[in-house]
């Protein structure tokens, strides 16, 4: 029997600083999903709070713990609908500022996670890098795994996650002008190479001079578009999927003759560089 869940991505605009109106157009919504009966509800980077913020002073302003006043709000909302969120949102610990996805549900939070990877953009130039491992939460019997923006830009984030067992992989993010390839190409590869449903959800409009392209995409297991908002208005996809495709990574293309196995045909033994520690600069 297949194990089928409809899932949604959220393309939306977002105020910097505005958190109470950010968090009420989320919940808003997040109803209107739960109405069309997806499960989960996956929104932008940092879709809370903004992300162009100028310095970690100003950027800690609007940050909060998790749990944390905003995910209490959105859990309760969460709670009304009988449906998962998955949001983007500056959190602070102690004197530190995370850019940190989300996870949460009817029963409340389910995890959350700091992005490992930081560009030298926006409030990324400030945030503390993530302290956490890659890991994946079962939400209704559906594994989840998160990463955010430029985590995508290595593939040994989605590897992680896949090898831990998700089935679907998400990615809150704000891609700018030059990010076309990366939402064009690099979303199907993670996909189609772990053999996982992968749904990027970009936001749209302008932040400080910074313009966001939209583009967000869900793709299946074999690396093809299955939802897509080609474009950089508001917008929301939406998918059904079936996780026992992603669990069964043996593909019998021709039986005896064609069969591709994606994670035991792997040779660990020869990717040592890939763990090597950086080299000085």
């Amino acid at each position: 029997m297949p194990m089928l869940y409809k899932i949604a991505g959220v393309q939306m605009d977002v105020e910097l600083g505005n958190r109470e109106r950010n968090c009420e157009r989320m919940i808003a919504a997040l109803r209107d999903s739960c109405r069309a009966g997806n499960m989960l509800t996956v929104f932008p980077e940092c879709a809370l709070t903004g992300y162009c913020f100028d310095s970690l002073e100003e950027a800690r302003q609007y940050a909060e713990p998790i749990p944390g006043p905003s995910t209490q709000r959105i859990c309760a909302a969460a709670w009304e609908c009988g449906g998962h969120i998955a949001f983007g949102m500056l959190e602070r610990e102690g004197d530190r500022v995370f850019n940190a996805c989300v996870l949460a549900g009817p029963a409340g939070v389910v995890a959350s996670y700091r992005k490992v990877h930081l560009p030298y953009l926006g409030v990324d130039r400030f945030t503390t890098p993530g302290d956490r491992p890659f890991a994946v939460h079962e939400i209704s019997g559906l594994r989840v795994g998160m990463t955010i923006c430029y985590d995508a830009a290595f593939p040994e984030a989605a590897r992680c996650l896949a090898l831990e067992g998700a089935d679907l992989i998400i990615l809150p993010t704000n891609w700018p002008p030059g990010a076309q390839c990366t939402a064009a190409c690099v979303i199907n590869t993670r996909a189609l190479e772990n053999a996982v449903y992968y749904m990027a959800v970009d936001r749209v409009g302008e932040e400080r001079g910074f313009r966001f392209i939209g583009k967000s995409r869900i793709c299946n297991t074999s690396g093809e578009t299955i939802a897509i908002a080609d474009h950089a208005d508001p917008a929301i996809i939406q998918a059904e999927i079936d996780v026992e495709k992603a669990r069964n990574k043996r593909i019998v293309r021709v039986p005896g003759l064609h069969v591709i196995d994606r994670f035991n045909d792997r040779r660990p033994e020869f990717y040592q560089p890939v763990t090597a520690p950086k080299p000085p600069r």
